[in-house]
């Protein structure tokens, strides 16, 4: 195979692992802010505390890093009930910059009790041999971990298409993005759709916290770090779109994984010049409402 098309693939390969973790980790932040309207800048403190749940899982108790991942999302989901319930409803009709003082104020919390408890050097987890080393399709071989990331990420767009496009509460969740007031005129209890989706978003970070931790290495600035990135994602794909989440990451992921290949002294220029050229054009994003 000629060099640039060694190149071409693995920018597109590598490209697309790192925007399914992008989708994954995301999608959440944009469905929550498109519907509750809240400005959520603790959602990488909730994707954070998804992956040193999976290193204690792994690496204290004993457990498999597939289970792992799975109980992390749960428990996240669950726990993230709590702070909307306590927190995060008291602020729904207040203004951004107060919503931005408590998420923002969490996310530096989280951070401060992660160093309390695992300290500030970047934790690694054990892989099961079949996500080690690679997979060979004859023509050039893959990582299989980032294999891996690419299914996880195709099964869980088909799964949230699936529940958004053809299923009654899905119905209900894009009605209330659309216009809340006529959702709620018509019988339908955002509150609880606030609830639920809140904790389905917050699920899904933990579980792109997870899978992150053998792409990137996980530390407390994770939090924060990455934070940029998912806000980047959420306002180039449109605010509670959920095919333009999948297009922002997509773009993102590629284009950065291809000026790291290709300029790799430009760091992330190539992400914010996307961004801004993006919403220069369409200020809501791919499919964002103007």
């Amino acid at each position: 195979m000629p060099h640039f098309a060694i190149i071409a693939v693995s920018i597109l390969f590598d490209g697309l692992a790192y925007a399914m973790f992008l989708f994954i980790t995301s999608v959440g932040l944009s469905v929550t802010m498109g519907l509750m309207g809240f400005v959520n800048l603790a959602h990488g403190a909730f994707a954070m505390a998804g992956g040193y749940i999976v290193v204690t899982l792994t690496r204290t108790l004993g457990i498999g890093f597939v289970p792992s991942l799975a109980i992390a999302a749960v428990l996240v989901g669950a726990a993230s009930v709590v702070f909307e319930r306590g927190l995060y409803r008291r602020l729904y009709k207040a203004t951004d910059l107060e919503q931005v003082l408590l998420t923002i104020g969490l996310a530096f919390m989280a951070i401060a009790t992660a160093t309390y408890f695992y300290g500030p050097i970047p934790k690694s987890v054990p892989l099961p041999l079949w996500l080690q080393g690679d997979i060979n399709l004859g023509f050039r071989s893959f990582p299989s971990y980032r294999a891996f990331l690419v299914a996880i990420g195709v099964v869980l767009i088909s799964v949230l298409w699936y529940a958004f496009e053809r299923t009654n509460i899905g119905a209900k969740i894009r009605a209330a993005v659309d216009n809340r007031r006529m959702a709620e005129s018509v019988g339908i209890n955002v509150d609880l759709l606030f609830t639920l989706i809140f904790a389905v978003g917050s699920g899904l970070a933990a579980l792109g916290g997870g899978l992150a931790i053998q792409l990137f290495g996980l530390s407390p600035s994770f939090a924060v770090l990455y934070l940029v990135l998912f806000l980047i994602v959420v306002a180039v794909g449109g605010l509670g779109s959920l095919k333009g989440t999948l297009l922002a990451a997509l773009v993102v992921g590629i284009i950065d994984t291809a000026g790291k290949y290709l300029y790799a002294d430009a760091g992330g220029f190539f992400i914010y010049a996307i961004t801004v050229i993006v919403l220069l054009i369409k200020p809501a994003g791919f499919y964002g409402r103007e």
